[in-house]
């Protein structure tokens, strides 16, 4: 399999728009996307973003001043405590503004690898592999990779595909997996890459 050809099919097919790179804008996005579908995760960003401008004004918020505006996320309480936390550092450490650098953003709490990832290259444009559930699961079942967590197959991939479609990847893998390759009941008959798949399950999948 040219696993190249399948990725930028995948990117071709499923492309995805961001339309707002700003970094604190995409940083907290992200970490309020954690365990939440992308439509909460929309309204929780734009309730906040429409009364906290910047990491200055949300330093000097209380948490029970975020609750109502990012509930629609889930886990309102923990999110809401990370942003403030993430907001602080950054004006204390860092004139206010999201660092470009990847080690300086996993000090930041709440902020693991894949939120990293898609900070740098969303927002820098910084090539950059975020590796999330759906990254993970259609790696393996396509045959790519055989890893057991997003970790593994992000050292794996980086590997395995240029470095121009890291970042593109991961936003297409997503629409991808929502839309036809699902956790449950893949829509096979209408993948554009079935042919280039290796899952011994797919014939038994087609809705």
């Amino acid at each position: 399999m040219n696993i190249e050809k399948v990725a930028n099919l995948i990117i071709e097919k499923f492309p995805r728009v961001h339309f707002n790179k700003e970094p604190f804008y995409v940083l907290v996005s992200t970490v309020l996307s954690q365990r939440s579908k992308d439509e909460n995760t929309e309204v929780a960003a734009k309730n906040l973003f429409e009364k906290f401008k910047n990491p200055a004004e949300l330093a000097n918020a209380k948490p029970e001043e975020l609750h109502e505006l990012i509930k629609p996320a889930g886990l309102y309480r923990q999110k809401a405590k990370r942003i403030i936390q993430i907001a602080k550092i950054l004006q204390e450490n860092y004139n206010g503004k999201v660092p470009d650098s990847f080690d300086e953003l996993l000090k930041l709490p709440g902020v693991g690898r894949k939120t990293a990832n898609i900070v740098l290259y969303v927002s820098f444009g910084i090539p950059s592999l975020a590796v999330d559930t759906h990254v993970h699961r259609i790696s393996n079942r396509l045959g790519w990779v055989k890893t057991k967590n997003p970790e593994e197959t992000e050292f794996k991939l980086m590997k395995l595909i240029p470095k121009n479609l890291w970042g593109p990847l991961n936003g297409s893998m997503v629409e991808f997996g929502k839309k036809i390759c699902k956790p449950v009941k893949p829509d096979c008959k209408n993948c554009p890459i079935k042919k280039y798949c290796n899952w011994e399950g797919k014939n038994d999948s087609i809705i």
